[in-house]
């Protein structure tokens, strides 16, 4: 019997290291990225709902960002606080501040979607760059770094939105790295070919791939998913580009307690249900490979059982791993969480485990 439990485990240290080697590292050594700045129009597209701090101090970085031609398309989905009344304050001291008014619709009632599609419509530019109001550029040159890589054919842009750092706070490593690590896979893939999602902090795309698949038409009935299921259904090989540069980045402020991130976790990965079959399966084989190199080794070696071998592969995995994280880490200067990837990594298979059972007994809540 553990001859056979030590044949799966090298099957799965294959595995973990195909997906290392074969997938992520495509982004890892990837080489620096350049910004050449293009002449195109851009339409920045903000959805608040109930956001007043945060859009009070991030509205205006958008504002003063330094690119030739842009708008900012301020939508206020039915706030109850001073959401609209601040947007409707920027109105007025900014002219390329467009505002879209959203009321409660009983058909899209607190629907994302709905309110993106009215934001979509009402943007005059013919390529799009979303952000959240919790969000704001870590440059004045992130609309340039952004859609500088757009090309003739490359028509929609994965960026990558960070967390804040907390110092002192172990939470805040465990969702930096969380962030880092989904990162590494969806522009990793998007290298090799096949993109499959993207993150409403940071995306880019043309309009007519929009209305192409007909907006969100097909999951509207989905509360979340407005970026990845919308890249999930839109992106192919052709199309899709990421940027990494460090103008391209945003910023969020990250969650501070274990159990709002639990609940945010939850909502991604509902979303990821309705993924092509083919995603579905790579992600869940990557998770599942992972837990699966964490059980069996703490089995062969209770027994003592070809105990270098073991070590070895354990050894050996890691060595991979961490390089290929380190250099993405590197790339999207998140360097400091790589140093805590060991614990980190556990914490989050368990935590992976128990949104997976939640979520079977429990629907996680979605927007405001």
């Amino acid at each position: 019997m553990l001859i056979i439990i030590l044949y799966f485990f090298i099957f799965i240290v294959a595995i973990q290291i195909l997906y290392y080697l074969g997938v992520f590292s495509k982004f890892a050594f990837a080489k620096t990225q350049k910004i050449t700045p293009k002449r195109i129009s851009i339409s920045v597209i903000v959805c608040a709902k109930n956001e007043e701090e945060n859009v009070a101090n991030f509205i205006p970085l958008l504002a003063e960002q330094n690119y030739p031609d842009f708008e900012i398309v301020l939508i206020d989905d039915a706030s109850s606080d001073n959401t609209l009344h601040l947007f409707e304050g920027f109105e007025k001291q900014y002219p390329n501040i467009r505002l879209v008014r959203v009321e409660n619709n009983e058909a899209f009632w607190g629907n994302k979607k709905y309110a993106l599609t009215l934001g979509i419509k009402a943007a005059k530019k013919e390529y799009l760059l979303f952000t959240d109001a919790d969000c704001y550029p870590t440059s004045k040159e992130w609309i340039t770094a952004m859609s500088s890589q757009f090309t003739m054919q490359k028509t929609i842009v994965l960026g990558y939105g960070k967390y804040e750092k907390i110092v002192n706070s172990f939470l805040n490593k465990i969702i930096r790295f969380e962030t880092l690590l989904t990162a590494i896979q969806y522009f990793s893939w998007a290298k090799s070919g096949h993109p499959y999602m993207g993150v409403g902090r940071n995306l880019a795309y043309k309009k007519e791939e929009f209305f192409n698949v007909n907006g969100f038409i097909e999951h509207m009935q989905i509360r979340s998913g407005d970026d990845d299921l919308f890249v999930n259904q839109a992106a192919n090989a052709k199309n899709t580009t990421i940027a990494y540069t460090p103008e391209s980045l945003t910023l969020s402020k990250p969650k501070t307690s274990y159990k709002e991130w639990i609940v945010q976790k939850r909502r991604h990965v509902a979303t990821a249900n309705y993924y092509k079959s083919f995603d579905k399966f790579q992600l869940g084989l990557f998770y599942f490979s992972q837990l699966l190199f964490l059980i069996l080794p703490i089995i062969l070696l209770a027994f003592q059982f070809q105990w270098i071998i073991v070590v070895s592969l354990i050894a050996l995995r890691y060595l991979i791993t961490w390089i290929v994280i380190g250099f993405s880490a590197g790339k999207l200067k998140e360097k400091d969480v790589v140093y805590w990837y060991p614990i980190i990594e556990i914490v989050l298979i368990f935590t992976q485990i128990n949104i997976f059972i939640t979520n079977i007994f429990s629907k996680p809540v979605h927007w405001k």
